[in-house]
């Protein structure tokens, strides 16, 4: 399947899952996406990938040895995890979790629907 985008969205979702994540900082895939009132049952995650690499001044706050293990495995409160799914409305959506700390008592800043995609042999 060759995914191509149909438009970039980049808001803010709701995520709903069965069961809750074990961990706050890798949540995983959602089952549903609340967007624009409308709830978005996952289908199907058609692809799941990480950035975890440190941008700014947080990319020089640290030895490049432990650089290299975060950038592959995430350190607190850095990166974003996506992941693009299929719903059941047929409609693909690309969104991620962003790890990055709202503020010192909310530690991280939600979910986004960055991209809708459409499969190209369509």
């Amino acid at each position: 399947m060759e995914l191509r985008p149909i438009r970039f969205i980049g808001d803010s979702i709701e995520v709903e899952f069965d069961r809750e994540p074990l961990l706050e900082k890798k949540q995983g895939c959602p089952d549903r996406i609340r967007w624009q009132g409308e709830i978005f049952q996952v289908k199907e995650m058609l692809r799941e990938w990480h950035d975890y690499a440190r941008k700014g001044r947080f990319a020089r706050n640290m030895q490049p040895q432990h650089a290299a293990v975060a950038k592959s495995r995430g350190s607190w409160g850095v990166g974003r995890d996506f992941f693009t799914v299929l719903t059941d409305q047929d409609r693909i959506f690309t969104i991620y979790f962003d790890r990055a700390p709202k503020d010192a008592f909310i530690h991280s800043s939600g979910w986004f629907l960055l991209e809708e995609l459409a499969n190209s042999i369509n």
